[in-house]
């Protein structure tokens, strides 16, 4: 551990990129992305909510914002109010998005995403009690890689043939090319919490026999796929994150032995160059813990995993200590934080932190109308 007194969390990090550019983040903190259920029109164009929200939080001083998990089809939104980026009008709401982002300093990522058997969710909004959305609301008939449900209150899906599986590949190769039209610096592929590539990855709700289930090397197949078809037209100039569950928290299901072996081919052989770690979202089970920062373990495991590359691991889950946070990097568990509900909480939880670190007052990162607040 260093004895330098300077921040580790608000020094800056630079992204490794096929290109050897890199792309620098002014420091070390990154929203994480959190679905905003605000698409009233249910159209996947984001509104003026989304403005503001970006807005504050890239005005508080985080290194990189991650948008909210964004369907590359109709049928692969979280729920009817969840973002898009599959037509002209989702296009440009987002590079309005990125625009405002950039003009504060912050780097800007989005979170592309099929969700598969959840699909078609109810919006996580006061009343919720989850399950399928109904199809006067606005729900739909959701696909997936096997014909049952993936959770409880869920209608069962329709089950993708290779054919279905070939088209949500291309449509998330169409989704990242509008995302490079926007703007974005980089793409985080969705790869966790129970959505349509956890869903292929993990042996719990994958049971297949063809050549996208069964074996480890075919339930990676779609992934491999997906990141293959992204990192074909994504520049070689912008870094592609993937966020994973590391584990399922159940016997015989994923676990970070699984997972890190799969990191670590997509780092060293299809192009990804971060990996944000998270865990569970498939199956509720009481093993999976909870609390301040309760994923750093499984981060930590992950950069060891990836030592012999050049790739940067974050983690999320829990964070909202800035010494915590801070710690967390300077024993070399991770090199970013991912921060999410504390960042609802506050969107201007960097400044805050940096001042709480001893970060001098001018080297603060906030709006410069903000300056007056005196962190």
């Amino acid at each position: 551990m260093t004895t330098d007194n300077r921040s580790t969390l608000f020094s800056p990090l630079t992204v490794p990129t096929p290109d050897g550019t890199g792309l620098t983040l002014r420091n070390r903190t990154i929203l994480s992305p959190m679905c905003q259920y605000a698409v009233d029109r249910q159209d996947g164009v984001a509104t003026d909510w989304h403005l503001q929200h970006y807005g504050a939080i890239a005005a508080g001083g985080f290194g990189m914002l991650t948008v909210e998990s964004t369907g590359v089809s109709p049928v692969g939104r979280i729920s009817p109010r969840d973002l898009g980026m599959y037509r002209d009008e989702q296009e440009a709401a987002h590079r309005h998005l990125v625009s405002f982002i950039h003009s504060q300093g912050a780097a800007a990522a989005v979170q592309l995403n099929h969700a598969g058997g959840r699909a078609s969710g109810k919006p996580w909004l006061p009343g919720y009690h989850g399950g399928s959305a109904p199809l006067e609301d606005g729900g739909w008939q959701t696909v997936g890689m096997t014909d049952q449900s993936i959770a409880k209150g869920y209608r069962p899906t329709t089950k993708l043939d290779k054919a279905g599986i070939e088209q949500i590949v291309s449509n998330f190769a169409a989704a990242a090319r509008r995302a490079d039209a926007a703007g974005y610096d980089a793409i985080q592929l969705h790869g966790a919490h129970g959505y349509l590539l956890h869903q292929s990855l993990s042996p719990l709700t994958n049971t297949r026999t063809d050549e996208y289930g069964g074996s480890e090397e075919n339930r990676f197949r779609l992934t491999r796929e997906v990141v293959d078809a992204v990192r074909a037209v994504w520049p070689d100039s912008k870094p592609l994150g993937i966020r994973i569950s590391a584990t399922d928290w159940v016997k015989g299901g994923l676990d970070i032995d699984i997972t890190s072996r799969l990191m670590h081919d997509l780092v060293v052989n299809h192009g990804v160059n971060w990996v944000d770690v998270s865990s569970g979202g498939l199956v509720n089970t009481p093993l999976q813990p909870s609390g301040p920062g309760f994923h750093a373990i499984l981060g930590a495991q992950m950069k060891e995993a990836l030592a012999d590359t050049d790739a940067i691991v974050s983690v999320v889950g829990g964070i909202s200590s800035p010494e915590q946070a801070e710690t967390m990097l300077r024993t070399h568990q991770v090199d970013a934080v991912s921060i999410g509900r504390a960042a609802m909480r506050n969107p201007h939880w960097p400044a805050m932190a940096a001042a709480r670190l001893g970060v001098p007052r001018e080297d603060i990162p906030c709006a410069p109308q903000y300056w007056r607040a005196e962190w």
